[in-house]
C-alpha cells in the first residue's frame, strides 16, 4: 500500500514531465474576457468544469481504462481511448491529450518499462487518461486512489494557471484547493458507480473557450 500511495504522488505531481503547465485548458480566454477575475469566479470556473464534466466523464472512464489494462481487454482500450479522442471539442484540446498522452507513455517506458505489460494494444495516438490508467494498472493503485489523483492533478493544473493568468495570490491558490480538494471524495464515489450510459462531458462553455483560445491574440498556454 505504501509503494502504490508513493507511485501515485509520483503520477499526480506537477513536476511529471508531460508539459500539463502549458495548457489552461480554455480558462486563458475566460480570463482575457472577464468571465473569470478573482478567487471566486475562479473557483466557479474550475468546480464547474470538475463537477459538471471532468469528475463525469474523464474519471470514470479512467478507472474503467485502468481495468482494461489489468485485464488485458486491448479492445476495450481501443475502444475507450478512441472515444476519448473524439470527444475533444477543439484542435488544442486534442492536441492537449494526445502530446500529454505521447509524453507519459514514454516516460513510463523510459522509467519503468520492466511494470508494463508485455503485449499491449497498437495505440498509434494515446490520449492522456488511457496513459494515466496504464501508470495506474502497472504500479498497482487502487483504482479509487486513481481517480482521486487524475482529479487532484487536473485541479493543481488549473489553479497553477489561475495563478499566473488571473494573478492569484499563492495563499488564495491554496484556498481554492482546499475548497476543490473537499469536493474529491464524493465526485471519486460517484465516478466509480457511473455506468458509461450516464457518462457525459456536456460543456459548453469550455467549448468555446477553448476555440476562441486558438485565435486569441497574446496567450502564454496552448489551450
Amino acid at each position: 500500500m505504501t509503494l502504490a500511495l508513493v507511485r501515485l504522488l509520483q503520477l499526480a505531481s506537477p513536476t511529471l514531465p508531460v508539459g500539463a503547465y502549458t495548457y489552461s485548458q480554455g480558462l486563458e480566454w475566460a480570463v482575457e474576457v472577464g468571465d473569470v477575475r478573482d478567487p471566486a469566479s475562479a473557483l466557479a470556473w474550475i468546480g464547474s468544469l470538475l463537477e459538471e464534466s471532468v469528475s463525469c466523464y474523464e474519471a470514470p472512464l479512467a478507472a474503467r481504462l485502468q481495468l482494461a489494462w489489468q485485464h488485458a481487454e486491448d479492445d476495450e482500450v481501443r475502444r475507450l481511448n478512441a472515444d476519448f479522442i473524439a470527444s475533444r471539442e477543439s484542435s488544442e484540446l486534442r492536441a492537449e491529450t494526445l502530446q500529454m498522452g505521447y509524453s507519459l507513455r514514454r516516460l513510463l517506458h523510459e522509467v519503468d518499462a520492466c511494470a508494463l505489460p508485455a503485449a499491449s494494444p497498437s495505440l498509434p495516438e494515446i490520449a492522456f487518461p488511457t496513459a494515466w490508467a496504464l501508470a495506474a494498472a502497472a504500479w498497482r493503485i487502487v483504482p479509487a486512489d486513481a481517480v482521486a489523483g487524475y482529479l487532484w492533478s487536473w485541479c493543481e493544473n488549473q489553479v497553477l494557471a489561475a495563478l499566473k493568468i488571473v494573478p492569484l495570490g499563492q495563499s488564495t491558490g491554496q484556498r481554492l484547493l482546499l475548497t476543490l480538494g473537499a469536493r474529491l471524495p464524493a465526485l471519486v464515489e460517484r465516478a466509480l458507480a457511473l455506468p458509461e450510459s450516464a457518462w457525459r462531458n456536456f460543456a459548453p462553455g469550455l467549448a468555446l473557450a477553448s476555440s476562441r483560445h486558438q485565435t486569441q491574440y497574446a496567450r502564454i498556454f496552448r489551450s
